[in-house]
């Protein structure tokens, strides 16, 4: 299958201008988020295409029992719905494709990372009531059902990627463990904002554009959606600067990457000579 590729430059502009907006809104919504980056992603998903995966979240809401119970019930009546019914679930083929990171077609093929799955379960429990955050395992993101800040033994851990498998303690210790080989710790169970959790599905979108050096347009609008939240690694800005230049585009990237020299110059001198240094030989591939 054809990988998406982003659209026209001026539609482009807009969808930025709103995703920037939306993030530094008081209550970014992540729905509205993720959507924006697959706009961008994919030039074939237009505004009736955002709306229609946005109705699809709401019908697949009212679809879930009216208030259950307590977080364990909300676990299960998720899993039912969204796992056994709807047939959502990650494989590990999904890390392959780009796709996987797009929410609107995770609504559509059933299938995506971790991440995304995890999105759907998270944006269909919110809009039903349910008390639901995300929690961003290293490696592995999954969702909590209960009081994100109450005892963790009345919180309900759920992994959408294995169909909203209820996870015990030791699962989840299992998945850091496997993912890392690191132990599990409480404040890796701790609510993640959702502007991490859009940051982190753009990291995914760059690790894949990374893999694949033919795609350096998907890394560039990944690192350039990244760098519009209002809190980003200062890194990010280097990073678009030698895509620049990889893309052939050497006096933008040079002079991104002589203002970054100045940035972290004044950190830590020696790495501004050397990102300086750099910008002199992006300059030199015009002769």
């Amino acid at each position: 299958m054809r990988s998406p590729h982003p659209p026209p430059p001026g539609r482009s502009a807009e969808l930025r201008r709103r995703f920037a907006a939306e993030a530094r809104s008081g209550r970014p919504d992540l729905s509205t988020l993720c959507l924006l980056v697959g706009a961008e992603a994919d030039g074939s998903l237009d505004e009736a295409g955002i709306d229609a995966a946005q109705m699809e979240l709401d019908r697949l809401a009212g679809e879930l029992p009216f208030r259950p119970g307590g977080p364990r019930d909300w676990a299960v009546a998720l899993r039912r719905l969204l796992g056994e019914g709807q047939g959502f679930h990650g494989t590990a083929a999904d890390y392959r494709r780009l796709e996987s990171s797009l929410l609107h077609q995770v609504l559509e093929r059933r299938r995506g990372l971790p991440i995304l799955l995890s999105v759907v379960w998270l944006e269909v429990a919110r809009r039903a009531g349910a008390p639901v955050y995300g929690v961003a395992l290293p490696g592995h993101f999954v969702v909590g059902l209960g009081d994100g800040g109450g005892p963790r033994e009345a919180r309900v851990l759920v992994d959408p990627f294995d169909g909203g498998r209820v996870l015990s303690g030791p699962d989840a210790e299992l998945l850091v463990a496997g993912s890392t080989g690191v132990p599990l710790e409480a404040a890796m169970l701790e609510p993640a904002d959702p502007l991490d959790v859009v940051l982190r599905i753009l990291n995914n979108v760059r690790a894949w554009a990374e893999a694949r050096p033919e795609r350096s347009d998907v890394s560039l609008w990944a690192v350039e959606l990244s760098l519009l939240l209002p809190s980003h690694p200062a890194r990010l800005r280097y990073e678009r600067a030698r895509l620049l230049v990889r893309r052939g585009e050497f006096l933008a990237g040079a002079a991104e990457l002589e203002a970054y020299a100045e940035v972290v110059g004044a950190v830590d001198e020696g790495v501004g000579r050397r990102v300086r240094g750099e910008a002199l030989a992006a300059r030199a591939l015009l002769n």
